[in-house]
C-alpha cells in the first residue's frame, strides 16, 4: 500500500492542517505502515495497532511538544513516532544504534519523558503541569495511561495529588480491555461532548453556586449527579479524586475524539477522559489474538501473521515454568505469584493446572512482594516471578517486609542480564548488588538450563529469603535432569584445570570464560553462588593461581566480583584480581550477542581483557601467590 498522505507528514504541525476526513485516511495509512514497518523490524505490535486514532487526535489537538504528551510504559508509542519525524528511522527499531522502542528525551524533543516501566505518567504529567503553572505558561500535559498500568498503587497516588493540584492536566486512560467497559456508540458519544463541553460545565457550576445557598437541594444535587454519570459512566472514582471525568468513548472515532478533547483542552484543572480502544484493531490476526501479537520477535509476513515456532532449545522461562509445576504438584504449599507477566515469566501452565495457586496482581510489584510476605508468614512457600529489572520497584518490600523477618520467600528473577532490544530501561544488570547486600538474602546465579532447575530446586528448600536469577532466552542446551535434585548449598565447583590464571564465572557466562580458559590454558570455576559465595574455593584459587578473574552479566560496581574481592581480604590474601562485566553506563538496545561482545563478555572479549591486564604470563606482585598478609 502507498502512504500518500503520510509521507507529507514531517511533524505533528502538518497533522493539525489536515481535515477529518484526510486525518481517517492518515490513520490508516499510518496503520498499515506499522504494521509492514514491525513485520520487518519485531517490536511491540498490538499495542500500537491500538493507539493509532488516538495518536493523530492528540497531535492534531494540543500543539505539540510545547503542549506535553507523556506516554505510559511506552510500548505503544510506534505512531507517535512515526508522525514525530522518526519515520524513516523505524527500519531502526530495536536495533544496535537505532530507534529506541520506547520514548526517550535524547531521541526526540517529542519525547517529553523517557518510560518503559509502568505508571508514571500521571506523575510526570502532574510535575510538568505544576512545573508550567510556577513558570506562568500557558501548556497543557497530557498522561496518556493504559487501563493495566492503572493498577499499579503509583498512578493512583499521582491522582490523589493531581486532583487537589488544580494543575491543567488531562489524564486519558486507554481502556483496551473491552471487559472491562460495555461496547460505546451513539449515546456515550453525545453524553460525553456534552459534558466535555462548555455548557454543561457552565450549568453544573451555576448550579453549585446557586444551590449552596441551599444545602439539603445542593447535597441531593450532588448525588443524584454522581448517581446518573454512575449509571452511564464508571467515572465516580476519578472525580472523586478531583478530576473532571468523561468518557467512555471509542478510542478508534475521531469523530468523537477530537471534538472531545478539544473541549476538554480548554477547560481549565484536572481533566480526566476515558477512551475504548482494542488492541490489534485493523489487524485481524492481532484482533483475534492481542496477547500472541503483543510482540514480534523478528520478521514476519503480515498476511501469513507470525510463523510457527521452530523446534528450539528451552528457554530459562520455559524451564522455570516446568519447575514451577512440577514443585507444586510434590509441594502443596507452593504459591505462584507474578505481577502482570503470566506470559512472559511461564506461568500460563502453572495457572491451567493449580488455578487456586496461582495469583496474577496486576502491575503490583511492591504489593506482589508484601503479600508473598503474608503468605510465608502463614507456613505457605511464595515463589514471586518477576523481571530482574521490576524488582527494583519493590526494593523496600523486599528488604522490609520479607528480609528483615527471614521469610522463606523465593524470588524467580527472569531477563537478568542485558535484553537485547528492550534495552536499558528492562535490563537485569543491578540486582546481584542490590539484592547481595540485604542480610538474610542469598543470590543464586545458575550456569546453564540443568542447574538452573536444580538451583530453583535448592532455592525452595531453604527457611530463608532466595533470589535465582537466570537471562532471557536459552542457555547453552545442556540437557536437563527432570528430576527434582539439589545441589550443595553455598558450594562452586572447578570445571576446567589450568594454570597461572583462576577464571572464576557467575551465571550463564560460565561458556563463553570455558572457552577462554581453554585458549588461555586457565583454570575455570564455575561458581553458582553469589550469596553465600564459596570463601573456600575461593581461598583455594587464589593460593594456587597467580591472578584471578572474576566474569558476571552484572554491573561490575557491588556485584559478584566485588564479593570475590571482599572474600580475599577477609582471608587476608593478596592476588591481582581482574573483575568483568556489565561497565558503569546504561547499556543500549542491540542484538543480545552484539552487546555481550561490545561490553567484553564473549569468549574473545574475555580472552583479550585476561591478555591485555596480564599478558601471556602474568607477572608475579608477591613473593608467593595467594601469600596471607
Amino acid at each position: 500500500m502507498n502512504h500518500p498522505l503520510l509521507h507529507t507528514i514531517q511533524s505533528p504541525a502538518d497533522i493539525r492542517r489536515l481535515s477529518r476526513v484526510e486525518l481517517k485516511q492518515l490513520s490508516s495509512e499510518l496503520r498499515d505502515f506499522l504494521l509492514h514497518s514491525v513485520a520487518e523490524t519485531g517490536g511491540h505490535l498490538s499495542s500500537n495497532l491500538g493507539t493509532v486514532e488516538l495518536t493523530v487526535a492528540l497531535h492534531h489537538v494540543f500543539n505539540t511538544p510545547h503542549d506535553r504528551l507523556v506516554w505510559d510504559v511506552g510500548h505503544q508509542t510506534y505512531p507517535h513516532k512515526i508522525v514525530t519525524g522518526r519515520r524513516e528511522r523505524m527500519a531502526t527499531l530495536r536495533q544496535l544504534g537505532g530507534l529506541s522502542g520506547f520514548p526517550r528525551r535524547d531521541e526526540s524533543e517529542y519525547d517529553t519523558f523517557g518510560t518503559a516501566h509502568s505508571s508514571t505518567s500521571i506523575s510526570a504529567a502532574l510535575g510538568m503541569a505544576v512545573a508550567a503553572k510556577l513558570k506562568g505558561e500557558e501548556r497543557r500535559s497530557v498522561a496518556i495511561i493504559g487501563d493495566g498500568a492503572m493498577t499499579a498503587g503509583m498512578a493512583f497516588e499521582a491522582l490523589n495529588n493531581g486532583g487537589v493540584s488544580q494543575a491543567n492536566m488531562l489524564v486519558v486512560l486507554n481502556d483496551n480491555d473491552m471487559s472491562i467497559s460495555p461496547p460505546v456508540g451513539a449515546l456515550n458519544r453525545y453524553l460525553a461532548r456534552l459534558m466535555s463541553g462548555k455548557f454543561y460545565a457552565a450549568a453544573r457550576e451555576g448550579a453549585k453556586q446557586v444551590l449552596k445557598n441551599a444545602p439539603p437541594l445542593f447535597e441531593l444535587a450532588r448525588r443524584f449527579e454522581e448517581h446518573a454519570k454512575g449509571m452511564v459512566v464508571p467515572g465516580t472514582i476519578f472525580e472523586e479524586f478531583g478530576f473532571n471525568y468523561v468518557g467512555p468513548i471509542d478510542g478508534h472515532d475521531l469523530d468523537s475524539l477530537i471534538p472531545t478533547l478539544e473541549n476538554l483542552r480548554d477547560r481549565p484543572g484536572p481533566q480526566f477522559l476515558h477512551v475504548v480502544t482494542k488492541k490489534g484493531y485493523g489487524y485481524q490476526l492481532a484482533e483475534a489474538d492481542p496477547v500472541k501479537y503483543h510482540a514480534a520477535s523478528g520478521k514476519f509476513d503480515p498476511a501469513e501473521g507470525f510463523p510457527k515456532a521452530k523446534p528450539s532449545k528451552p528457554t530459562f522461562t520455559a524451564i522455570f515454568g516446568q519447575w514451577l509445576c512440577d514443585m507444586a504438584e510434590k509441594d502443596k504449599r507452593l504459591i505462584g505469584i507474578t505481577p502482570a507477566m503470566r506470559e512472559g515469566s511461564g506461568m500460563v501452565e502453572f495457572e491451567k493446572r493449580f488455578p487456586d495457586r496461582y495469583h496474577d496482581v496486576g502491575i503490583a510489584e511492591q504489593h506482589a512482594v508484601t503479600f508473598a510476605a503474608g503468605l510465608a508468614c502463614e507456613g505457605l512457600k511464595p515463589v514471586v516471578a518477576i523481571y530482574s529489572t521490576f524488582l527494583q520497584r519493590a526494593y523496600d518490600q523486599l528488604l522490609h517486609d520479607v528480609a528483615i523477618q527471614n521469610l522463606p520467600v523465593v524470588f524467580a528473577l527472569d531477563r537478568a542480564g542485558l535484553v537485547g532490544g528492550d534495552g536499558a530501561t528492562h535490563a537485569g544488570a543491578y540486582d546481584i548488588a542490590f539484592l547481595r547486600c540485604v542480610p538474610n538474602m542469598s543470590v543464586l546465579a545458575p550456569a546453564d538450563e540443568r542447574e538452573c532447575r536444580q538451583l530453583l530446586t535448592t532455592a525452595f528448600e531453604q527457611d530463608h529469603p532466595v533470589a535465582v536469577r537466570y537471562p532471557r532466552g536459552a542457555g547453552a542446551g545442556v540437557a536437563i535432569d527432570p528430576e527434582l535434585t539439589s545441589l550443595p548449598w553455598g558450594k562452586g565447583e572447578v570445571r576446567r584445570r589450568g594454570e597461572r590464571i583462576a577464571i572464576l564465572a557467575f551465571g550463564t557466562l560460565l561458556y563463553p570464560a570455558l572457552a577462554a580458559g581453554e585458549a588461555l590454558g586457565a583454570t575455570v570455576a564455575n561458581m553458582r553462588y553469589v550469596k553465600p559465595l564459596d570463601a573456600d574455593l575461593v581461598a583455594e584459587l587464589a593460593r594456587t593461581h597467580d591472578a584471578i578473574v572474576t566474569v558476571e552479566e552484572g554491573c561490575v560496581m557491588g556485584g559478584a566480583g566485588s564479593a570475590v574481592l571482599e572474600a580475599l581480604q577477609a582471608a587476608r590474601l593478596e592476588i591481582p584480581v581482574l573483575q568483568l562485566g556489565l561497565p558503569d553506563v546504561f547499556v543500549e538496545h542491540g542484538d543480545p550477542a552484539k552487546l555481550l561482545a561490545a561490553c567484553g563478555l564473549d569468549a574473545a572479549g574475555i580472552e583479550q581483557s585476561i591478555l591485555k591486564r596480564f599478558g601471556a604470563r602474568p607477572a608475579l606482585v608477591r613473593p608467593v601467590a595467594g601469600q596471607r598478609v
